[in-house]
């Protein structure tokens, strides 16, 4: 069955055998992270003739990639993380997606790749989520969105391509860790670097993740959950997680996290807990902070709490601090009090359970 969607650009081809009512509501009862998918995904393609075209909501299966396809060449590839939400009354969510769809043309300007227009990237996901909309979990549980989008064009020579796919698949997903609000440990790494100025580090590409797993994996080695890198140049500053932005609370009020400068992401949680915590009255330093001052802080008490923020696990209170020359805590090793309120402050918000002043949700009509 095909049918065209309200909007022209984009058509919708339904699945003849989706997964059956009983199938997926027992699935969804532990859904885990990233190992379930929906139904259906959306594909669109783009050529230097074409422009973008041929986008359409469509039954999800595997890809055919020509082995030379620019993207297993040269890495041409980006994506975002975003989730839709369940409300208690049965309405669904998406918390500012507007910012996804930007970042999402940011980094492909960054990767010499053509920039998906805003209206079309949001359209997408909407019809993505309201076709699949059986698929969102109640509860603390949400669907994971991932947008990506590569380089198709089938030639070997270096240059930016001139064919590409935009994709979204959709993900029904639990907590990101474990342990759920217990704090994470952390790895701090002092030889692999993450990013360097000049570099990806700002644009969500998969060769920023890559470089990180091999440190990731020394962190799991250490018995940690997470890792954290320094900056390239002096391997002093304190930058991000393999995969989060990182919070610092001091026993005076204030909140420092580390700036934007091209080498970190700029992570869309990270910016509504800056907005948040300026709105609880705390102060809120963007600025350098070094690994030093890290342990010099937690030894002495002025830092109370960390955390590190993202889309897949909201707030995760840091406590055990591993590194090449021992081990410290921050604060008493659990989920700080400024953490758990930032957290649920911030669930509450993307859930629709407290009134939206800021305009960050998004309805979906269905």
């Amino acid at each position: 069955m095909t049918v065209t969607s309200a909007s022209p650009e984009i058509t919708i081809e339904l699945h003849k055998s989706p997964v059956s009512d009983a199938d997926r509501i027992q699935a969804l009862e532990a859904p885990g992270f990233g190992k379930l998918f929906t139904d259906h995904m959306v594909l669109a393609r783009w050529t230097a003739e074409k422009g973008w075209h041929d986008a359409k909501v469509t039954p999800r299966r595997p890809l055919e990639l020509d082995p030379a396809s620019a993207v297993l060449h040269y890495a041409q590839e980006i994506f975002e993380g975003m989730k839709a939400y369940k409300a208690d009354d049965g309405r669904i969510l998406l918390f500012r997606p507007e910012e996804n769809a930007r970042r999402f043309a940011q980094s492909a300007t960054r990767m010499a790749m053509p920039p998906v227009p805003e209206e079309l990237f949001l359209k997408a996901v909407e019809e993505l989520v309201r076709v699949d909309k059986a698929w969102i979990p109640s509860g603390d549980a949400s669907l994971y969105l991932r947008p990506f989008m590569f380089a198709n064009e089938a030639f070997l020579g270096v240059r930016p391509a001139q064919e590409y796919v935009f994709c979204i698949i959709a993900s029904p997903v639990g907590a990101y860790f474990k342990g759920g609000a217990k704090a994470v440990s952390l790895w701090v790494e002092t030889e692999y670097t993450r990013a360097a100025a000049g570099g990806t580090g700002a644009a969500k590409c998969g060769g920023n993740y890559a470089a990180s797993l091999v440190a990731q994996a020394e962190a799991t080695k250490k018995g940690c959950d997470q890792v954290v890198f320094l900056d390239a140049a002096e391997h002093r500053w304190v930058e991000e997680l393999g995969g989060m932005n990182v919070f610092f609370v001091m026993n005076d009020g204030s909140v420092v996290t580390p700036p934007l400068g091209g080498t970190i992401l700029p992570g869309i949680t990270r910016a509504s807990v800056i907005v948040l915590a300026e709105e609880r009255g705390l102060r809120v330093e963007q600025r350098p902070y070094s690994f030093a001052e890290w342990q010099d802080d937690a030894a002495s008490g002025k830092l109370v709490e960390a955390f590190a923020c993202g889309t897949a696990a909201v707030l995760a209170g840091i406590g055990l601090v591993r590194h090449a020359g021992g081990e410290f805590l921050v604060g008493d090793g659990q989920t700080g009090k400024l953490t758990s309120e930032l957290r649920q402050q911030l669930v509450s918000l993307q859930k629709g359970v407290t009134n939206d002043e800021h305009g960050w949700t998004r309805l979906i009509p269905t």
